[in-house]
């Protein structure tokens, strides 16, 4: 039983990872495209979801608010704010609210809105290819149904995992949310270094692209930890011994650790969560 086939959903924000969960949800048929409204601010960019997938798009947010059963806020960090204030009061009393916008806390979204119903997301840009990693927690008040829900959306981004504390959200941020951009930054070091041996740029990205793909298909089928895995290549006085001391010599642990400590405190404080 599809659990959001009659339900009608709205958009408030139509950016990109507004786009990616719709071209989820409609791929995996959980809502008619008709059922569908995305609201922003650009009258080209409604005019543009519209021919592209079928959706009703507008660029009035009461409008979308009122007309959701599940309202998304997709919008920048740096303007929910005004846009809180312009949909408060609009939103139907039993709606669910999911939020993905980053470093929101439920309290604010709450508050502003005068709303129980309410959902917090921390999905990552892999979700746009549906390999996404969503972290996310719920109000008390949010039904088993809306969960069912909001786990069924989710999911048709990639993989997601429910927390009680809404705290691991901004934890999840600094892991999942940001962990792509340590990725690609990862990647792109290995292909420069590639050509810097002597590789053509095309060769050395296919090279570490398949590397780091495989390796992760390697590391999800094997029972092994990472460091186990590690140890399976690395044969005494070889050259991934030799590449591996470079890369301990240099901090990269450490280095790390410090920028995943460093993106958490930045979502605690763009949440308002943290000191100043």
């Amino acid at each position: 039983m599809n659990d959001l086939k009659e339900t009608t959903l709205s958009f408030i924000g139509t950016g990109v990872m507004a786009e990616a969960m719709i071209k989820a949800i409609l791929d995996k048929g959980l809502i008619e495209a008709e059922r569908i409204v995305g609201s922003g601010p650009r009258a080209e960019r409604a005019q543009e979801l519209e021919s592209a997938y079928g959706i009703v798009g507008t660029t009035d947010n009461r409008q979308a608010a009122r007309a959701g059963e599940i309202v998304v806020l997709s919008v920048k960090p740096q303007v929910l704010p005004s846009v809180l204030e312009e949909i408060a009061g609009e939103i139907p009393r039993q709606s669910l609210v999911l939020s993905i916008v980053a470093g929101a806390p439920i309290k604010m979204i709450g508050g502003a809105l005068s709303h129980d119903f309410i959902v917090r997301t921390m999905p990552n840009t892999p979700a746009q290819v549906g390999e996404g990693m969503t972290v996310w927690t719920a109000t008390p008040e949010v039904t088993e149904e809306q969960r069912a829900q909001a786990r069924s959306i989710l999911r048709a981004m990639g993989e997601e995992i429910y927390v009680q504390d809404e705290g691991y959200l901004d934890m999840a941020t600094a892991l999942s949310g940001t962990g792509p951009a340590y990725i690609f930054l990862f990647m792109e070091a290995l292909i420069d270094a590639g050509v810097h041996l002597g590789f053509s740029r095309r060769v050395s990205q296919e090279l570490v692209l398949q590397t780091m793909q495989g390796s992760v298909t390697f590391a999800r089928q094997s029972t092994l930890h990472p460091a186990e895995l590690r140890n399976m290549v690395t044969s005494p006085g070889g050259t991934c011994a030799e590449a591996l001391y470079q890369l301990e010599k240099g901090g990269l642990r450490t280095v790390l650790s410090r920028a995943v400590w460093a993106a958490y405190q930045k979502s605690k404080y763009l949440g308002g969560l943290g000191e100043k």
